[in-house]
């Protein structure tokens, strides 16, 4: 019987449209359950992640990206990223082919304790989380949604950011945007000039599209 060999994780730089952020792609997923996560600096202290815990150890990050399998780091102004992207990426490298948690939830620990003795909650070992609350959409909010999984959430990703939706009410669509998406001086043309336009061809019920972050 042959035991299957895992590659070890490798990371290369990509920039993105928004000067401040950096896009760190690894040749493994990083994230299994099709969500995203993103934790700012003010937001370090029991946040879900203990790789971002551990990239706030430099002064000059503002913020942690991460999904499916990047990472997008958000730095302050008073650095440039030639000084500092391989230095980041070889950290990240490390801290990954050493088992570091890439996300941990505490209610997710709780909840496992929780279940009968026979029965196991998967993929645990992946570091991911499995347990959320997932918020009740209208049927037209589901079409939406569909929408933008579909049409604009491949491309979005592509840049290091991510779009939800947050939701729909009298013709307007509110979406939250992450990663290199939120604060990026191209963010708001790219939202109106071909986020609200597609929308609007596709259903016409929909007046505007706001970003209630950006």
């Amino acid at each position: 019987m042959t035991t299957k060999t895992i590659s070890p994780y490798t990371f290369y730089a990509e920039m993105t449209p928004n000067p401040n952020t950096m896009k760190f792609v690894s040749n493994r997923w990083l994230i299994t359950d099709e969500k995203t996560y993103e934790i700012l600096a003010n937001q370090r202290v029991g946040s879900p992640s203990p790789l971002a815990e551990k990239l706030f150890n430099f002064p000059f990050i503002n913020g942690v990206f991460i999904a499916s399998n990047f990472v997008t780091i958000t730095k302050s102004d008073v650095i440039e990223w030639q000084d500092v992207v391989m230095e980041l990426r070889d950290f990240i490298t490390e801290y990954m082919n050493s088992e570091g948690g890439v996300i941990i939830r505490k209610e997710f620990l709780e909840e496992q304790e929780k279940l009968p003795q026979n029965q196991e909650v998967s993929d645990v070992s992946l570091n991911t989380e499995q347990l959320t609350t997932t918020k009740e959409f209208t049927d037209f909010e589901i079409k939406i949604k569909d929408i933008l999984d579909e049409y604009i959430r491949p491309a979005v990703e592509n840049d290091g950011g991510a779009i939800e939706l947050d939701s729909y009410e009298n013709g307007v669509v509110k979406v939250i945007l992450k990663g290199s998406c939120s604060g990026c001086p191209s963010s708001t043309m790219t939202l109106k000039a071909g986020i609200e336009q597609l929308l609007k061809n596709m259903l016409p019920e929909i007046q505007e599209v706001e970003a209630i972050n950006g």
